[in-house]
């Protein structure tokens, strides 16, 4: 198959699809939402408008993870992949048009590479890390274990498949629940599956949908490869060899490590405990004191102080429930000043508030949300004070602010409503409290 009959028809001009292109040296053909009228880039791709496509014309298409399963070209694709699919996927499955079963009965079918002509020596030993929060920390924090055995991150964290280095013996791949739903013929050698809460319902549709796609890579993973999930799902039939974990004290007791020897509280631990384990398993490898020299990104629990000695936390990332939970049980042994609120994606937030009705708290209510915060305020009798803005929150605070207190912007929710993106509204906070 030569490199002409394996470009595909590409779904969304955006950074994963870009990239594909880039490396097939361009001339492909992009169907886009946000293009008008059809015109060719610089590398001789021509990017039409999506109500174009015919999938009579089209033998491949591979879609930016991003497109819901609604999506009109999702909906029309006859031969729909994606990128993990492309370059990972396993060639017969994908080319007799199948989906893996319910139970994998194909262990003895190799995985080879719609891309084959990358990997011509042997394709890279892959761990697939997904979750509701934590990916990015827990993918960098194993790659940070790994590096010196050639590993590379890619993936949901930033980088495209695409850019990864075919000879590094070792990807390691953020994976968001998006890129999941759209896989069916890719697996991992190791999947690690950190908890899940519902997550981006409006693109899911349910919870049980949320779930199943975090589930999906055990339908295609064969007997003897490990996946670490979180006990209480429900699990599909699989060949893989499952570890299911509830808790710090079960890892440790699992894999015989040793939670005190880390610099990690709350949920990092746990991402932690986790890379320490699939070291253990690949290597018989613990390595404290090199995971304890991590630094993790910002906007995650970023704790500063102000030019009055006061303790602020930009969490920022905190975009659902669960991450904003985790959170708030850190500083719970303080009064919490908590900034909430913005897109949250239509997600019920009640087991936060169940949470939060419990502590020493005063809510302060950003975002388009803020009329469901208001209600869920009312109904379990928090302290709420409608700051409508950001600004606003950060200057009502200042009022009440001490040293004995926390002021935590940690919104569960996204932040699309008001900023840029979760780094932008971060960025932004911090920027106020230093200007105060």
């Amino acid at each position: 198959m030569n490199s002409e009959q394996l470009k595909p028809t590409l779904f969304g001009y955006g950074l994963t699809t870009k990239a594909i292109a880039k490396k097939l040296g361009g001339g492909c053909t992009f169907f886009d939402d946000n293009c008008k009228e059809p015109y060719t880039d610089d590398m001789g791709n021509q990017i039409l408008p999506s109500h174009l496509f015919d999938p009579n014309a089209s033998k491949l298409e591979v879609t930016t993870p991003s497109l819901p399963p609604k999506h009109p070209l999702i909906q029309s694709a006859k031969n729909l992949l994606s990128e993990y699919d492309y370059f990972l996927g396993n060639e017969q499955l994908i080319m007799r048009n199948e989906e893996p079963k319910e139970q994998n009965t194909s262990s003895s079918v190799t995985h080879s590479s719609l891309f084959h002509y990358s990997f011509a020596k042997q394709r890279p030993f892959t761990i697939w890390i997904s979750g509701t929060n934590g990916k990015t920390t827990t993918t960098q924090m194993l790659t940070h274990l790994l590096e010196k055995r050639g590993a590379v991150s890619g993936g949901n964290i930033g980088t495209p498949l695409a850019d990864l280095p075919e000879d590094a013996p070792i990807w390691v791949l953020e994976s968001s629940s998006f890129t999941l739903h759209h896989t069916r013929t890719a697996s991992p050698d190791i999947y690690l599956l950190l908890p899940i809460t519902p997550d981006h319902l409006d693109w899911h549709g349910t919870p049980e949908a949320y779930e199943a796609d975090k589930l999906r890579p055990l339908l295609t993973m064969k007997e003897g490869e490990l996946a670490l999930i979180p006990k209480g799902l429900n699990l599909p039939k699989t060949d893989a060899y499952i570890v299911e974990y509830d808790s710090n004290n079960f890892l440790c007791d699992y894999f015989k490590l040793d939670d005190s020897r880390l610099n990690y509280k709350g949920a990092f631990l746990q991402d932690a405990l986790l890379s320490l384990a699939i070291t253990k398993v690949l290597f018989d490898e613990t390595d404290y004191d090199l995971l304890n020299t991590f630094k993790r990104d910002a906007h995650r629990q970023e704790e500063f102080m102000d030019s009055q000695g006061r303790l602020w936390v930009n969490d920022s990332k905190a975009t659902n429930l669960d991450a904003t939970i985790q959170a708030v049980k850190g500083y719970s042994d303080r009064h919490i000043h908590l900034i909430l609120g913005g897109d949250d994606k239509g997600v019920d937030l009640t087991p936060l508030f169940e949470l939060l009705k419990d502590l020493d708290l005063t809510l302060y209510s950003i975002g388009a949300n803020s009329e469901k915060v208001h209600g869920l305020s009312n109904t379990f009798k928090i302290d709420l004070v409608e700051a409508e803005t950001l600004d606003k929150a950060v200057k009502m605070i200042d009022q009440v602010h001490t040293k004995e207190s926390v002021a935590l912007l940690s919104p569960a929710a996204a932040s699309f409503d008001q900023f840029k993106s979760y780094k932008h509204r971060g960025e932004t906070f911090v920027k106020l409290v230093k200007d105060l």
